[in-house]
């Protein structure tokens, strides 16, 4: 078995939220075939209990606590060095020093970086392959985040979506290969660096389908109004915009429905804006020990989003258990297997709440097997990662068509 280094910006345990579920399934895959180094942040109290879970599956474990206050007092630092606020955010001169350690002692064959973030630890010519999982074009992510605000919010976001390309291009320069969730993302990033085209891969994610799968028996946690689900983690911006928008938007063209439906927000941390949005036909529950019994009894699921890079995981989830999913076309992105037969696609508040009323009257009884079976088909992770193992062994690995540049080499694109 090769030695194979994994670094990762959040512990991949438990895999309670996107980043977490794509990289606990690839370090699942991994340690099959690998004596796999691990390292990482702990940034939540509770985690610190899983460490030993972990310790468990891999050849070494090491990791660094991260305390989001100093955090962010440490990122500022890139306001006068130039570097993105990111980079100072996860920058640990202890972690930096084990990670040299592990590399020196086991002299692993890979490198494989999660994040952009992790990038600046191992980017300074290490003899390893180095493999860089961006997952998604993270500075789109904050360009659009800057487009959406104005005054100071503004310059910093619009600040931060340049840092970070420079950034993530400055990763997939020094790396052997780089992994994106999709091959939208894959795409994105070949337009923005057309000249790292031959580098650029894609990995989609999975879901674990027999956890996910509507055969198993799941208490109804609702009362006998028609429920109308949102899943995710609660403090994140994009997740907090789409319900804030569904809440004002689409629920007040959905209160005249005679069945009365409810929305439920169902997530942990939420925060003080999403609390506000609590209404007797909006209820916030915070974290739950198990999502599943929300999706299988859901009347429709919803995943408004507004900004979305990436697969969202919670339309997989929902799909797999069979549930009735609108989404807008940001939630879509990624899922170009899917039929319009197998989720609904709304953009407008009024398209939305057609959507969801179709489904309260009853209509299209069959879409959750659809769903389910489109899942089964095309959505696992044994077939996605199967990909991943012919990158790792260096073989020839097709995760893109070769595209025409539409940009000057070098040049950011559109």
């Amino acid at each position: 078995m090769r030695d194979i280094l994994f670094l990762t910006h959040r512990i991949p345990y438990p895999p309670d939220k996107g980043e977490k579920i794509r990289a606990w399934n690839l370090l699942c895959h991994l340690t099959a075939t690998h004596r796999v180094h691990l390292g990482f942040f702990v940034d939540a109290p509770d985690d610190f209990r899983y460490v030993e879970k972990l310790r468990a599956m891999c050849a070494s474990v090491f990791w660094r606590p991260l305390k989001p206050r100093l955090a962010r007092l440490r990122s500022l630092r890139g306001l006068f060095t130039g570097a993105s606020l990111t980079e100072g955010y996860f920058y640990d001169v202890h972690l930096k020093a084990q990670i040299d350690k592990t590399i020196a002692r086991h002299r692993p064959s890979e490198i494989y970086v999660f994040s952009s973030a992790m990038t600046q630890y191992v980017m300074h010519g290490d003899a390893a392959r180095v493999i860089v999982d961006l997952v998604d074009v993270d500075s789109e992510k904050w360009r659009q985040y800057a487009a959406a605000r104005r005054g100071v919010a503004h310059l910093i976001y619009a600040r931060e979506g340049r840092t970070l390309l420079a950034l993530e291009q400055k990763a997939v320069e020094r790396a052997d290969a780089a992994i994106f969730v999709s091959r939208a993302e894959a795409e994105l990033f070949r337009r923005l660096a057309p000249h790292l085209a031959r580098r650029i891969h894609y990995v989609s994610n999975g879901v674990d389908y027999n956890f996910f799968d509507p055969a198993n028996a799941v208490p109804n946690p609702f009362d006998e109004r028609p429920a109308i689900v949102f899943t995710g983690t609660m403090n994140y911006r994009p997740n907090i915009d789409a319900m804030t928008w569904f809440a004002e938007q689409v629920m007040p063209r959905l209160r005249t429905h005679p069945a009365r439906p409810r929305l439920w927000i169902v997530g942990s941390s939420p925060t003080a804006a999403v609390k506000k949005l609590a209404r007797p036909d909006i209820r916030v529950t915070g974290r739950v020990p198990d999502i599943r019994p929300y999706l299988a009894h859901a009347r429709a699921v919803v995943a408004p989003m507004q900004i979305a890079r990436g697969i969202q995981n919670k339309v997989l989830e929902a799909m797999a258990m069979g549930a009735a999913v609108v989404v807008t076309p940001q939630a879509r992105e990624g899922l170009d297997a899917c039929g319009d037969d197998e989720l609904f696609t709304a953009t407008t508040p009024e398209e939305f709440a057609d959507a969801v009323t179709r489904l309260l009257d009853g209509g299209e009884p069959s879409i959750g097997l659809r769903a389910r079976r489109r899942i089964l088909d095309d959505f696992g992770w044994e077939a996605s990662l199967t990909s991943l193992d012919r990158l790792l062994d260096g073989e020839s690995f097709q995760g893109l068509s070769p595209i025409p540049n539409t940009a000057a080499p070098g040049s950011a694109g559109p």
